[in-house]
Protein backbone atom coordinates (compact mmCIF):
# COMPACT_ATOMS: atom_id res chain seq x y z
CA UNK A 1 0.00 0.00 0.00
CA UNK A 2 1.32 3.44 -0.98
CA UNK A 3 0.76 6.72 0.76
CA UNK A 4 -1.67 9.04 -1.07
CA UNK A 5 0.08 12.30 -1.93
CA UNK A 6 -0.81 15.51 -3.72
CA UNK A 7 1.23 14.23 -6.67
CA UNK A 8 0.05 10.63 -7.08
CA UNK A 9 -3.67 11.39 -6.85
CA UNK A 10 -3.58 13.68 -9.92
CA UNK A 11 -5.49 12.35 -12.92
CA UNK A 12 -8.66 10.53 -13.82
CA UNK A 13 -9.97 7.51 -11.93
CA UNK A 14 -12.75 5.15 -13.08
CA UNK A 15 -15.26 3.74 -10.60
CA UNK A 16 -14.82 0.06 -9.72
CA UNK A 17 -17.40 -0.11 -6.91
CA UNK A 18 -19.59 2.07 -4.73
CA UNK A 19 -21.11 0.46 -1.68
CA UNK A 20 -22.67 1.61 1.56
CA UNK A 21 -24.42 0.16 4.59
CA UNK A 22 -28.06 0.44 5.52
CA UNK A 23 -29.23 1.02 9.09
CA UNK A 24 -29.05 -2.74 9.78
CA UNK A 25 -25.38 -2.82 8.73
CA UNK A 26 -26.10 -4.70 5.50
CA UNK A 27 -24.15 -3.87 2.33
CA UNK A 28 -26.14 -1.91 -0.24
CA UNK A 29 -25.24 -0.44 -3.63
CA UNK A 30 -26.80 3.05 -3.90
CA UNK A 31 -26.39 3.21 -7.69
CA UNK A 32 -26.46 -0.54 -8.34
CA UNK A 33 -23.66 -3.11 -8.30
CA UNK A 34 -22.62 -1.99 -11.79
CA UNK A 35 -22.48 1.76 -11.09
CA UNK A 36 -20.27 3.79 -13.41
CA UNK A 37 -18.30 6.94 -12.83
CA UNK A 38 -15.17 9.04 -12.95
CA UNK A 39 -13.41 11.20 -10.40
CA UNK A 40 -10.72 13.63 -11.48
CA UNK A 41 -8.07 15.51 -9.51
CA UNK A 42 -6.21 18.38 -11.17
CA UNK A 43 -2.71 19.66 -10.36
CA UNK A 44 -4.15 23.06 -9.42
CA UNK A 45 -6.29 21.64 -6.60
CA UNK A 46 -9.72 20.97 -8.10
CA UNK A 47 -11.73 17.79 -8.34
CA UNK A 48 -14.88 16.58 -10.06
CA UNK A 49 -16.90 13.41 -9.47
CA UNK A 50 -19.64 11.97 -11.69
CA UNK A 51 -21.37 8.69 -10.81
CA UNK A 52 -24.44 7.05 -12.31
CA UNK A 53 -26.58 3.97 -12.38
CA UNK A 54 -26.37 2.48 -15.89
CA UNK A 55 -29.49 1.90 -17.94
CA UNK A 56 -31.26 5.13 -17.05
CA UNK A 57 -33.98 5.69 -19.68
CA UNK A 58 -33.88 8.69 -21.99
CA UNK A 59 -36.69 11.24 -21.75
CA UNK A 60 -39.63 10.27 -23.98
CA UNK A 61 -39.50 13.71 -25.64
CA UNK A 62 -35.83 13.26 -26.53
CA UNK A 63 -35.31 16.87 -25.37
CA UNK A 64 -32.91 17.64 -22.52
CA UNK A 65 -35.23 20.35 -21.15
CA UNK A 66 -38.59 18.64 -21.64
CA UNK A 67 -38.59 15.60 -19.38
CA UNK A 68 -41.66 14.95 -17.26
CA UNK A 69 -41.38 15.47 -13.49
CA UNK A 70 -41.21 11.68 -13.04
CA UNK A 71 -38.52 11.32 -15.72
CA UNK A 72 -36.42 14.09 -14.17
CA UNK A 73 -36.81 12.63 -10.67
CA UNK A 74 -35.79 9.18 -11.90
CA UNK A 75 -32.78 10.61 -13.76
CA UNK A 76 -31.65 12.53 -10.66
CA UNK A 77 -32.09 9.50 -8.40
CA UNK A 78 -29.60 7.59 -10.55
CA UNK A 79 -26.92 10.26 -10.73
CA UNK A 80 -24.46 11.92 -8.37
CA UNK A 81 -22.20 14.82 -9.33
CA UNK A 82 -20.16 17.41 -7.48
CA UNK A 83 -17.05 19.51 -7.96
CA UNK A 84 -14.80 21.99 -6.21
CA UNK A 85 -11.39 22.37 -4.60
CA UNK A 86 -9.79 19.56 -2.61
CA UNK A 87 -7.11 19.27 0.07
CA UNK A 88 -4.95 16.35 1.20
CA UNK A 89 -3.53 15.80 4.67
CA UNK A 90 -0.79 13.33 3.80
CA UNK A 91 0.01 12.54 7.44
CA UNK A 92 -3.59 11.58 8.28
CA UNK A 93 -4.24 10.12 4.81
CA UNK A 94 -7.33 12.30 4.67
CA UNK A 95 -8.75 13.86 1.52
CA UNK A 96 -11.28 16.69 1.82
CA UNK A 97 -13.67 17.58 -1.00
CA UNK A 98 -15.08 21.12 -0.84
CA UNK A 99 -18.42 21.05 -2.67
CA UNK A 100 -18.69 24.29 -4.68
CA UNK A 101 -21.24 22.77 -7.08
CA UNK A 102 -23.37 19.70 -6.47
CA UNK A 103 -26.36 18.00 -8.04
CA UNK A 104 -27.56 17.39 -4.48
CA UNK A 105 -28.24 20.85 -3.00
CA UNK A 106 -27.73 19.45 0.51
CA UNK A 107 -24.00 19.18 -0.24
CA UNK A 108 -23.54 22.76 -1.53
CA UNK A 109 -20.87 24.53 0.47
CA UNK A 110 -19.95 21.44 2.47
CA UNK A 111 -16.41 20.24 3.10
CA UNK A 112 -16.38 16.46 3.41
CA UNK A 113 -13.27 14.67 4.69
CA UNK A 114 -12.58 11.14 3.51
CA UNK A 115 -10.06 8.50 4.53
CA UNK A 116 -8.00 7.37 1.54
CA UNK A 117 -5.62 4.57 0.63
CA UNK A 118 -3.76 3.66 -2.54
CA UNK A 119 -3.17 0.00 -3.39
CA UNK A 120 -1.47 -0.38 -6.76
CA UNK A 121 -3.73 1.35 -9.27
CA UNK A 122 -6.72 1.33 -6.87
CA UNK A 123 -7.71 4.44 -4.93
CA UNK A 124 -10.00 3.61 -2.00
CA UNK A 125 -12.09 6.36 -0.44
CA UNK A 126 -14.13 5.95 2.75
CA UNK A 127 -16.38 8.61 4.22
CA UNK A 128 -15.55 7.47 7.76
CA UNK A 129 -19.19 7.78 8.88
CA UNK A 130 -21.82 5.33 10.06
CA UNK A 131 -23.33 4.10 7.86
CA UNK A 132 -20.08 3.95 5.89
CA UNK A 133 -19.66 4.60 2.18
CA UNK A 134 -16.74 3.00 0.36
CA UNK A 135 -15.73 3.86 -3.19
CA UNK A 136 -12.99 2.07 -5.10
CA UNK A 137 -11.50 3.75 -8.17
CA UNK A 138 -8.98 2.44 -10.74
CA UNK A 139 -6.64 4.84 -12.49
CA UNK A 140 -8.11 5.45 -15.95
CA UNK A 141 -6.02 4.70 -18.99
CA UNK A 142 -4.49 7.34 -21.22
CA UNK A 143 -6.87 9.02 -23.67
CA UNK A 144 -5.20 10.43 -26.75
CA UNK A 145 -6.94 13.63 -27.81
CA UNK A 146 -7.61 13.84 -31.54
CA UNK A 147 -6.89 17.20 -33.11
CA UNK A 148 -8.89 18.37 -36.11
CA UNK A 149 -6.76 20.22 -38.64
Amino acid sequence: MSKVTAENIIGCWELVSYQSENEAGETIYPLGQDAQGYIMYTPDGYMSAQLMAPGRPAYASGDLHRGSQDEMAQAAAGYMAYTGPYDIDEDKQELTHHMTLSMNPTWLGQSQPRVVSLEGDLLKIYNGLKPADQLVWRRAGQHDVKEDK
